[in-house]
């Protein structure tokens, strides 16, 4: 258990001091609702405040309601994803890995809400008349995680399908 948990800490501490730092950097340096354009046509710095889950969904809930809200689902989820970490295995990486960034994504953006009560996000891409919400890196975390889990899930069917046959 001493590598795996010595990758979470590592992820946990670099990815939750990436997402607060550049959060930071936006509340200081960028007034609420501002844009830069980055690549023209396709990817823009923003300074937006979401108050809701993903997307925007719940976002008219009355604050003190969703903060307690998402405070408790959030802290929720990290118990539920952190006891199948704990459970994984000697050997299961990119599991322990995707599972990492789950928990880390999570835990940057319960620090804004229990902070703030929303959410701070800032990557902001469009490309022609399509145009992805704003996100943050703790949102990025939590998809490359999600991602990562559903390739170790994947390729796990594939094996078991392959040794099935033979």
């Amino acid at each position: 258990m001493g590598r795996k948990l010595a990758l979470l800490l590592l992820i946990l501490a670099a990815g939750v001091a990436l997402d607060q730092a550049t959060k930071l950097l936006v509340l200081k340096g960028m007034p609420l609702g501002a844009q830069v354009p980055v690549i023209k046509g396709f990817f823009n710095l923003v300074h937006v405040h979401n108050r809701g889950a993903a997307f925007g969904l719940l976002a008219n809930w009355p604050l003190d309601f969703a903060r307690v809200f998402f405070v408790c689902t959030t802290g929720l989820v990290m118990a539920v994803v952190g006891y199948l970490w704990w459970r994984l295995p000697p050997g299961r990486w990119p599991a322990a890995l995707g599972y990492s960034l789950i928990m880390t994504g999570a835990l940057g953006n319960l620090i804004d809400r229990v902070r703030l009560g929303e959410v701070i996000d800032f990557l902001d891409f469009h490309w022609g008349r399509f145009h992805w919400p704003a996100f943050n890196v703790a949102d990025s975390l939590v998809c490359l995680g999600a991602g990562l889990l559903v390739w170790v899930i994947l390729t796990e069917e594939k094996g078991a399908d392959a040794s099935d046959s033979a």
